[in-house]
């Protein structure tokens, strides 16, 4: 029948693009490395360096999922292929939609996949450290800060990341003044840059009671979390550390103990904090890693050769700086001002449907890139 053909032709028409797919992703010396990894596992002396055996494993682990996920989509492929076969043999129409179903998740697959091989930047297979600041608006800004961190935790859901307030300070009506995301996943930074700067809302404010339109802005910097296999030399006398009490319903030993960290680089006026770990001391170390990664980021950022050279800066959140827009009033629009890419389902976006903003981003750094 001639729906079912269609929807074969166009899957076949991914069938090469599946195929190229394994050597860009470089599958074969993935299984040479993983060769090469399990060999060391063996060796009788592995776990006397128990961090390094930690890295091995790790690594393993993660080449193995990446070798995973591709036979994955390749079975899906043939699956979906051998459906429409057998849907069109029996010239049952009632099966048409299953098989359009199929054939859009593996074409989805192949186009998600293909994107994951442009993350070839330094950091980019590093979890995300997402900071969140409410701008221009008051209450409103606040509340709108509050919406962006539940739809990058539904965003983070949706594709299989973890993700964990960090940090939080409250709004003085509602929503949050600052806020801070850990989240954690393979090349999760990678996806997750294209995030960064001022996200701009329109709509008719809850907390005006005239009704009003309001226009509102919070800002979002995105860094990779430095583990421990990137050295990063501080001066411990650049720091400032101080404890107090969490803020929120954290829990009786949350409030009544002064657990949560605050770290200061006085050079550069950088400042990070953790208050939801049970103890300080984890506190400490999550508010350190915070801090080493933003100053590398900003290293990076700024081609500078040494930490000491970074100077803060604040830009301002409001007017003329915004990445993208996010419109509920007079009508429903989310538009990204880079690519140019836009959808009209505000309620899918702010339930994390932000791939289609990721990937026109990634695309176009692609093409930038030649």
């Amino acid at each position: 029948m001639i729906q079912f053909e269609e929807l074969r032709l166009d899957l076949l028409e991914y069938r090469d693009k599946l195929n190229d797919l394994s050597e860009a992703l470089g599958l074969d010396a993935m299984r040479k490395e993983i060769a090469s990894l399990e060999q060391q596992a063996a060796a009788e002396d592995f776990w006397n360096d128990l961090a390094n055996s930690q890295k091995v494993l790790q690594r393993t682990s993660q080449l193995k999922g990446k070798i995973e996920s591709y036979e994955k989509l390749k079975l899906s492929f043939e699956d979906a292929l051998m459906m429409l076969e057998l849907s069109d043999e029996e010239g049952d129409l009632e099966l048409l939609p299953e098989c359009k179903n199929n054939v859009d998740t593996v074409k989805a697959g192949i186009e998600n996949m293909t994107l994951s091989t442009l993350l070839k930047g330094e950091y980019d297979g590093k979890n995300a450290i997402l900071t969140f600041h409410a701008g221009a608006g008051g209450t409103e800004a606040q509340d709108w800060a509050e919406m962006l961190v539940r739809m990058y935790e539904h965003w983070s859901e949706k594709n299989g990341f973890k993700a964990t307030l960090v940090d939080f300070l409250d709004g003085d009506e509602a929503g949050l003044k600052s806020a801070v995301l850990l989240i954690e996943g393979e090349n999760a930074y990678g996806f997750l840059k294209s995030e960064n700067g001022v996200h701009r809302l329109v709509r008719v404010s809850p907390f005006d009671a005239s009704g009003r339109r309001h226009t509102s802005f919070a800002s979002i910097e995105v860094m990779p979390e430095i583990d421990d296999t990137i050295e990063v030399n501080i001066n411990p006398d650049d720091l400032k550390i101080d404890v107090y009490r969490a803020s929120g319903a954290g829990g009786q030993k949350v409030n009544k103990t002064s657990s949560a960290v605050r770290i200061t680089h006085i050079p550069a006026g950088i400042v990070t904090s953790c208050q939801v770990e049970r103890s300080q001391h984890q506190n400490r170390e999550v508010a350190l890693r915070m801090l080493k990664s933003r100053l590398i980021e900003i290293k990076e950022r700024e081609h500078l050769d040494k930490i000491e050279d970074i100077k803060g800066d604040q830009k301002e959140i409001g007017w003329g700086s915004q990445i993208r827009s996010y419109v509920f009033m007079p009508y429903t629009l989310v538009k990204d001002h880079r690519t140019g890419y836009e959808i009209g389902n505000i309620n899918s976006v702010m339930d994390g449907d932000i791939d289609g903003f990721i990937n026109a981003y990634l695309k176009m750094e692609s093409l930038n890139s030649f």
